[in-house]
């Protein structure tokens, strides 16, 4: 297998910028870039855009026409081996007769798995595998996790105030931070499989958690594909508190996840919506559960936007990849509400997290913080498209 070069990890550092426009728009399917070189010269570059639309290699190969041959193609995942909603990308490599492929990392899916790149090997084209795998890996957090795991790569959004609170004790949280921040949750809305929410909000705050394209603050080109997918909008309502003509539901379709029985109420799906019955205690949704079942549909990413009750409860129950905190320059008082209901009798108890990202936004900080015990793995994966 020939070493990677200098000249290989600037290409495959293009491959993943080029990965990195699919971060709206790819669901279920991950963020895929190619570059194609011949003599040095790029002749050919691709990302993939849909689900269901040609695969980053395609689209390189396409550009590159005829001087694919005997070049070289940088991938920032395994090129497919299986018919999915489109042909085999080893197939079209191999067609085209690039001479050597550099692939960032091995694709999870069982349905490739090794199996793209032997395709190339047995075709008798040189193959460099992996580089800059670390970078790969965090253009798909929820895809590969959805892969190895059976689970959705869960990010618990929450904004507070500077002593750590999320709602004054009448409920208000309307608004803790400012436009900038709100920009920015709205971008993290567009990149998720689903956005999450829990009947407390909607009641309080006539919540509709939709993508609301002015106020993304994207260019046109990037507003367009985020706007292309709707997240599918996720209500855990164990109770079905909310009533039907509440905002949330005005805003389009959704899943409302319960602890009721789907059968004696009809009237969710006549008003277009979809009621999936979980088993739970006392009114509260099996939330391991219910990952589960999200991962088999398909979802890579799921954004929680709930209050101190539901997002605790992800907490303590270690469903939580990522928390992403907003914080606003301001103080709300020990009589508001706290930022998670999580109560803890010692210190010891206190969960250990890992800062990886504090950024300033508009006038808040945003800090995206990992727990530091990985996740544990659950049930089988689900495909590729």
């Amino acid at each position: 297998m020939p070493d990677p070069t200098a000249s290989d990890t600037r290409h495959m550092a293009r491959a993943l910028e080029l990965a990195r426009k699919g971060v709206y728009s790819t669901h279920p399917n991950p963020r895929v870039g190619c570059v194609i070189v011949r003599d040095g010269e790029t002749v050919g570059e691709g990302w993939h855009m849909q689900a269901g639309g040609p695969h980053a290699e395609v689209h390189a190969l396409r550009q590159a026409g005829t001087r694919a041959r005997g070049a070289t193609a940088y991938v920032t995942l395994e090129p497919c081996s299986h018919y999915g909603r489109t042909p085999p990308c080893a197939e079209a490599l191999v067609e085209a007769g690039v001479a050597r492929v550099v692939v960032a990392m091995q694709d999870p899916n069982p349905q490739v798995a090794g199996q793209g790149l032997e395709r190339l090997r047995q075709a008798g084209i040189a193959v460099t595998c992996p580089l800059l795998a670390a970078e790969a890996r965090a253009l798909n957090p929820g895809f590969l996790k959805r892969m190895e795991h059976g689970q959705p790569y869960v990010r618990v959004k929450l904004a507070m105030s500077l002593d750590g609170r999320t709602a004054m004790a009448s409920g208000e949280s309307q608004w803790i931070t400012g436009p900038a921040a709100r920009s920015a949750v709205q971008r993290l809305r567009a990149q998720s499989s689903a956005v999450l929410t829990g009947a407390d909000s909607v009641i309080a705050d006539g919540a509709r958690m939709t993508v609301r394209a002015s106020e993304l603050g994207l260019d046109a080109e990037a507003t367009e594909l985020a706007t292309r997918r709707v997240p599918l909008r996720i209500l855990i309502d164990g109770r079905l508190r909310v009533p039907l003509d509440a905002p949330f539901f005005q805003a389009g379709p959704a899943l409302v996840v319960t602890c009721a029985d789907a059968t004696d109420h009809p009237e969710y799906l006549q008003a277009g919506h979809e009621l999936l019955s979980l088993p739970g205690r006392e009114g509260r949704v099996d939330l391991p559960a219910l990952c589960g079942e999200l991962a088999r549909r398909g979802l890579n990413e799921v954004l929680v936007e709930a209050g101190a009750s539901l997002a605790g409860a992800f907490a303590r129950q270690g469903l939580v990849d990522e928390y992403q905190i907003f914080i606003a320059a301001k103080f709300m008082g020990s009589t508001a509400r706290p930022l998670l209901d999580w109560p803890l009798a010692h210190l010891s108890e206190s969960p250990q997290l890992q800062i990886i990202d504090m950024t300033a936004v508009g006038d808040d900080w945003r800090v995206i913080a990992v727990p530091t015990l990985a996740p544990q793995p659950a049930t089988a994966p689900a495909k590729r498209v």
